[in-house]
Parts: C-alpha cells; sequence; structure tokens
C-alpha cells in the first residue's frame, strides 16, 4: 500500500482496497492478454430523454509490443492498433485509416495521446495500465464493497466509488484469478448523469499473435489525417485541408 497515495488509503474501505489491489496485482502479473468486451454508451438528447448506444469488440494486449482494439457499433467498423510507436486507426466500413505518432512506448501513454488527440477512449484503458490501482483511485474520495454479485453466472465482489466528477463501480470475479468483469462510469454533473458500461468476457493470458499489433494498410485504403469522435463514441475519419 505504500506506493499508492495516502489519500486514496483512506478514503477506500480496506476491504474494497485489498480486493481492488489484487485484482490490480493480477493483472500486472499477466503480460500478455486478450479479452471480449460489450460497452454500452448513454446519451441524453435535447429532450432530456436517454439513448444507450451498445458496441462490441475485442481487446488484445502485450505490453511490451503493442495493443489491437476492435469495436463495431451502430455507426463504425473500426480498429486501433499500436505498435509501440505509431498509433493506427482503421475504418474497416469506409477503408480509410488515419495515423498518430505516440510520445512513448506504454500502453498509457498511447491511450492518453489517442483520447487527447481524437477524443477516442480505449475501452478499459484504466485497467490495462501498468498499474491499475493507481490509475482507478486517482481522485477517489470514497470506496466500498457493496457486496456479492454475479456477472455473467460469475461471482464476483461488487465496489463502489467515488470522486468529485464520475462515480464508479466494477465488479471482480472472486477466487484467485480476479478478473474484472463489469465497469461502470456515472457522470454526476451532466443532466441525466449518464453512463458508461463495460462487460468484460472471455479474459485469455496466451496464444496472443504479436502480428496484430503491426497494421498494414489494405489494398486501396485512403490514408487521411484527421479523427475525431461523435457523441456516441464512435470513430470517425475525415480529410483534412
Amino acid at each position: 500500500m505504500a506506493a499508492w497515495s495516502a489519500s486514496a488509503q483512506d478514503a477506500v474501505e480496506p476491504e474494497a482496497a485489498k480486493i481492488l489491489i489484487a485484482m490490480s496485482e493480477n493483472l500486472k502479473s499477466i503480460p500478455a492478454l486478450s479479452v471480449d468486451y460489450d460497452a454500452d454508451q448513454e446519451i441524453v438528447d435535447l429532450g432530456g430523454q436517454k439513448i444507450q448506444y451498445s458496441a462490441s469488440g475485442t481487446i488484445a494486449l502485450d505490453r511490451a509490443k503493442g495493443f489491437r482494439l476492435t469495436r463495431k457499433g451502430p455507426f463504425a467498423d473500426a480498429e486501433v492498433i499500436f505498435d509501440g510507436s505509431t498509433i493506427s486507426l482503421h475504418s474497416k466500413r469506409t477503408n480509410v485509416y488515419a495515423q498518430l505518432q505516440s510520445p512513448g512506448q506504454s500502453v498509457e501513454v498511447a491511450a492518453d495521446e489517442l483520447r487527447v488527440a481524437t477524443g477516442l477512449d480505449a475501452p478499459g484503458a484504466d485497467l490495462l495500465a501498468s498499474d491499475p490501482y493507481a490509475v482507478l483511485t486517482d481522485g477517489v474520495t470514497k470506496g466500498t464493497l457493496v457486496g456479492s454479485a454475479f456477472v455473467g453466472g460469475v461471482e464476483c465482489d461488487h465496489l463502489a466509488f467515488r470522486t468529485d466528477i464520475v462515480d464508479w463501480q466494477i465488479w471482480i470475479s472472486k477466487g484467485n484469478n480476479p478478473l474484472p468483469l463489469k465497469y461502470v462510469i456515472t457522470t454526476k454533473w451532466v443532466t441525466g448523469a449518464p453512463e458508461y458500461s463495460l462487460r468484460l468476457s472471455n479474459w485469455k493470458s496466451d496464444a496472443i499473435d504479436a502480428g496484430q499489433f503491426t497494421f498494414i494498410p489494405p489494398a486501396n485504403a485512403r490514408k487521411l489525417e484527421r479523427v475525431y469522435t461523435d457523441l456516441t463514441g464512435e470513430m470517425s475519419l475525415e480529410a483534412g485541408e
């Protein structure tokens, strides 16, 4: 616990901290992994109605070589590939792509650059950081163990946390291999308190093909200079001037 901030230690109940630390240490110990995800993003329209947009995809990560993220939603079929230096974004639907240079080789640095440059968040990036506990508890003002629950038929510990900006919850599988199975973030100070939900399944820690971290533009793909996200979090590409 000495490696983490005293404020986070004071804010989080000991049992909740113990469970979150165990999950963090487990994830940190895995050099390469893959997982499937389902994501739900809530949008509050001008009439105050919540609309939920759903997407699915996969995440593959090799901490020494890079990552590959796929996302298929109502408006996009895309992939993001990081090879340790270059971040490539490819829209399969329109066969166009864009590339960014990452200022560093780590997953966190690449994910931050992706977020700043495009507005696109890599699903579960906080969970796949080199130290998930430190990232997740940054700014936490309260953390509690809610109790036991089941996600996908798996018994989990359900934890709830608060910060000044968002509330978030996480469901972590019980046992000797604690893994996050569900992650929900609630934006408190936006009308309607919209939520972002992530369900994670089919965790694997072997047979990760490093070749998938190399992006080769498909035939006839067009390289563009600009990338942005819309209100649903879907990736769009457009030509620069």
